[in-house]
C-alpha cells in the first residue's frame, strides 16, 4: 500500500488498531507501506522524467551496438543474481503486496524462468532470414530494437510482470526507463538492483519512481520511442488515447478482464469447485487472469456452489509470514478494499443475492474475506472489472446461452470452460472472444512460453509472454548484392 503525500500528514494504524505516530512525507517523496501491518516500508524521492529520458538516450548506442550473445549473457546474470537473492526479493515482494509468502516465492521463480524463455522467444519470433532471389540478389530479413522503451509495471505481481516486458527488450537491444507502480516501489528497486550487479548499466536500465504523473509524462514524453504497459484498462485505456496520433511509438497494452469461467456437465464436481476456488481467489483476487464470473449450468448448479462455498470459508486470509500460511492474504490497500464492499453492496441491492458474504476483517487494515453473489437476476451487470477476491455467478439452462454470457463484456482476456465434452470444448474455443482459452484449468497461470493478451479492453493485440518479443523489435526487409547491377529495358530512346 502506497501512498503519495505532497507535504501532508498521514496517519496509519498498527495491527493492534492502536494509532502510531504521525507520519509527514516530503514533498517529491514516496513511501510505501505494508499492506498486513500499516508499518512503514520503504520510502524514496521521485525521480526525474526528462533526466531518465536523456540518460537512457545517451546509452542506447552502446548496449545496441553490444553483440546480441553479449546481451543475452548479461541477461542470464541476471538471473543468477536472482537466485542469489530469491529470499530478499520474495521477502520484499510479500511485505509490500501483502501476498502469502509462499505466493512470493513462486513469482520470483517466474522471473528466472522468462530468462530462458525470452532468449528462445528472441530466437524464435525474431530470427534472421534469408533467401536466394536470382539475379536481383538475396533476400533478408532482420530486425532492429526501437531504442528507449518506457515499461509500466502493475503492483500485483511488481516483479514478474516487469520483468516479461524489461528482459526481451534489453536482449533486443533496447534500453528501459522502468517506472514501477507507486504501489510497489520497493520491489521495483530491488529488482533493478539485481540487473544492475549482472553488468547491466545503471544507465541501460533506470527506475523511475513516481506517481501516476510521472507515468503520464513518461508515456507521453518525445525521447520514448515506445510503451510496454502492464495494468488496468482505464490506464491503458488512457495511454492509448495519448498516443493515437503517434503511430512511431510502439505500444504495447497489457490489461485486465472480466473473464468468464463456465461449468458444464462433469462428475468431478470436487475439482471443478478447487478450479473455481483457485481462479476467482489466488492473490485475493488480484491477478488479471482472475475470475470474475462463473456461468454454471442450472442442473449443476447446487452441488457445485455447495462445494465452492464449503471451500471458500475453508480459505485461511492472513499476513504474509503467518503460521499455518494463509491461501490469501489482504488486497493492496484499504481504498481498494473499500471500494470492493461498495460493489458487494451495490450488486446486493440491484438483485443480487449473497452466497457468502464479503466481510471486512479488521477494520484499519485492507483484509477481505471471499465473497461469493448470484447475479443471475441482475438486469445490469456492471461490465468492469473487480479487482479483489469477488466472484459474481450466473445460472444458465443451454451451452449457447453460456457462450453468450460468457461474451457479455467488453474484456477479452481469459476464459475457461471445465467440464463438457470435446465438441463442447471446441465450440467453446471457436466462439468465445478471448486471447487465452483453457479447458479443465484454472484461468489464472498462463504459460508464459504461450502469448498472453487479449482482445476489447484487455489488449491491443500485442501479447505478453512469448510474444513479447514482437514488442521490443521491428523488422527490417533487405535485398543485397555485392556489386551494383542493373540495366533498364523499356521506355528509353535509341541511344
Amino acid at each position: 500500500m502506497v501512498t503519495i503525500i505532497p507535504g501532508r500528514t498521514d496517519t496509519k494504524r498498527n495491527p493492534n488498531r492502536q494509532r502510531i505516530k504521525q507520519v509527514t512525507v516530503p514533498i517529491g517523496e514516496i513511501v510505501s507501506f505494508e499492506p498486513a501491518t500499516g508499518a512503514e516500508l520503504w520510502r524514496g524521492k521521485v525521480g526525474d522524467v526528462d533526466e531518465c529520458v536523456a540518460r537512457a538516450r545517451r546509452a542506447w548506442p552502446a548496449w545496441a551496438a553490444q553483440p546480441h550473445s553479449t546481451r543475452i549473457e548479461l541477461i542470464r546474470r541476471f538471473a543468477n543474481e536472482v537466485r542469489k537473492e530469491a529470499d530478499k526479493l520474495a521477502t520484499m515482494i510479500a511485505r509490500e503486496t501483502g501476498k502469502p509468502m509462499w505466493e512470493a516465492r513462486g513469482e520470483v521463480e517466474s522471473v528466472v524462468a522468462r530468462v530462458e524463455i525470452s532468449v528462445r522467444a528472441y530466437a524464435d519470433r525474431t530470427s534472421q532470414r534469408k533467401h536466394d532471389n536470382g539475379l536481383s540478389g538475396v533476400a533478408s530479413v532482420r530486425h532492429k530494437p526501437h531504442g528507449v522503451l518506457a515499461v509500466l509495471g502493475p503492483y500485483n505481481m511488481p516483479a514478474d510482470l516487469p520483468c516479461g516486458h524489461i528482459v526481451p527488450a534489453l536482449i533486443a537491444g533496447n534500453v528501459v526507463v522502468f517506472k514501477p507502480s507507486e504501489k510497489a516501489p520497493a520491489s521495483g528497486e530491488l529488482l533493478a538492483r539485481c540487473f544492475h550487479r549482472a553488468g547491466v548499466s545503471a544507465a541501460a536500465l533506470q527506475v523511475l519512481i513516481g506517481g501516476p504523473a510521472h507515468g503520464q509524462a513518461l508515456v507521453a514524453h518525445d525521447g520514448i520511442d515506445g510503451v510496454l504497459f502492464t495494468g488496468s484498462s482505464h490506464a491503458g485505456i488512457a495511454i492509448n488515447r495519448k498516443l493515437a496520433a503517434n503511430p512511431g511509438k510502439i505500444v504495447a497494452l497489457e490489461m485486465g478482464g472480466n473473464n468468464p469461467l463456465v461449468v458444464w456437465d462433469t462428475p468431478k464436481i470436487a475439482d471443478a469447485a478447487a478450479i473455481v476456488v483457485q481462479s476467482a481467489f489466488t492473490g485475493a483476487g488480484q491477478r488479471c487472469t482472475a475470475a470474475r464470473r462463473l456461468i454454471v449450468k442450472s442442473s449443476l448448479y447446487d452441488g457445485l456452489i455447495e462445494q465452492v462455498k464449503r471451500l471458500a470459508d475453508r480459505i485461511i486470509v492472513g499476513a504474509p509470514f503467518d503460521d499455518p500460511s494463509p491461501f490469501m492474504g489482504p488486497v493492496i490497500d484499504n481504498q481498494t478494499a473499500d471500494g470492493l464492499t461498495e460493489s458487494f453492496v451495490y450488486l446486493l441491492s440491484s438483485g443480487g443475492r449473497a452466497i457468502k458474504h464479503m466481510v471486512r476483517l479488521n477494520e484499519d487494515l485492507p483484509f477481505l474475506s471471499p465473497a461469493i453473489i448470484d447475479v443471475t437476476k441482475v438486469a445490469e451487470r456492471p461490465d468492469i472489472e473487480l479487482f479483489g477476491p469477488l466472484v459474481q455467478v450466473v445460472r444458465v439452462d443451454d451451452f449457447d446461452e453460456a457462450i453468450a454470457e460468457a461474451n457479455a463484456t467488453r474484456f477479452g482476456l481469459v476464459a475457461a470452460l471445465v467440464g463438457g465434452t470435446p465438441e463442447h470444448y471446441n465450440r467453446f474455443w471457436a466462439n468465445v472472444r478471448a486471447g487465452v482459452i483453457n479447458w479443465n484449468r484454472p484461468t489464472i497461470n498462463p504459460s508464459a512460453a504461450a502469448p498472453i493478451g487479449g482482445v476489447g479492453l484487455s489488449g491491443n493485440h500485442r501479447p505478453a509472454a512469448f510474444y513479447a518479443a514482437d514488442s521490443c523489435a521491428y523488422p527490417v526487409a533487405s535485398i543485397e548484392l555485392n556489386q551494383p547491377r542493373l540495366g533498364i529495358g523499356i521506355g528509353l530512346r535509341d541511344d
